[in-house]
């Protein structure tokens, strides 16, 4: 009996360990230009810009002028989401990324490589463009 609760044990616990490490926090664009605030959105986990650190065109009040919908072209990009649906994959978060600049919505990869430093991918098909996004202090 103890020899079939020992795999069992070690499975339980092991899975810990497998578990993406938390990616909920503000975090500094590669650009340095925003400040994202990544959290809970229900059963999924999502992030929001909360500060502009560079002043765009129109200012606090800048609109998501470049999006493809016309309806939402509109709302505020403060406090407008960037990332939505992200769900822990084993050592990441998989989900979707929205670049406002371009106005298009890719694919997305984060993962936290330590408590300071985030990495962050959008995709299109097989290729993929990497940016690094810091701790916001």
């Amino acid at each position: 009996m103890t020899k079939r609760l020992l795999p069992l044990l070690a499975l339980c616990v092991a899975a810990p360990l497998m578990a993406a490490p938390p990616v909920e926090g503000r975090w500094v664009t590669a650009e340095k230009d925003a400040v994202i605030t990544i959290g809970d959105c229900g059963q999924t986990v999502c992030g929001r810009i909360t500060k502009f650190l560079e002043a765009p065109p129109q200012g606090a009040d800048q609109r998501d002028v470049n999006n493809r919908d016309p309806k939402l072209r509109g709302r505020k990009l403060l406090g407008m989401p960037v990332l939505s649906g992200f769900v822990e994959e084993e050592d990441l978060w998989r989900g979707e990324i929205y670049d406002p600049k371009s106005g298009k919505t890719y694919r997305s990869v984060i993962r936290r490589i330590n408590p300071t430093t985030l990495e962050v991918k959008g995709c299109i098909g097989p290729f993929c463009q990497t940016q690094v996004w810091k701790r916001a202090r």
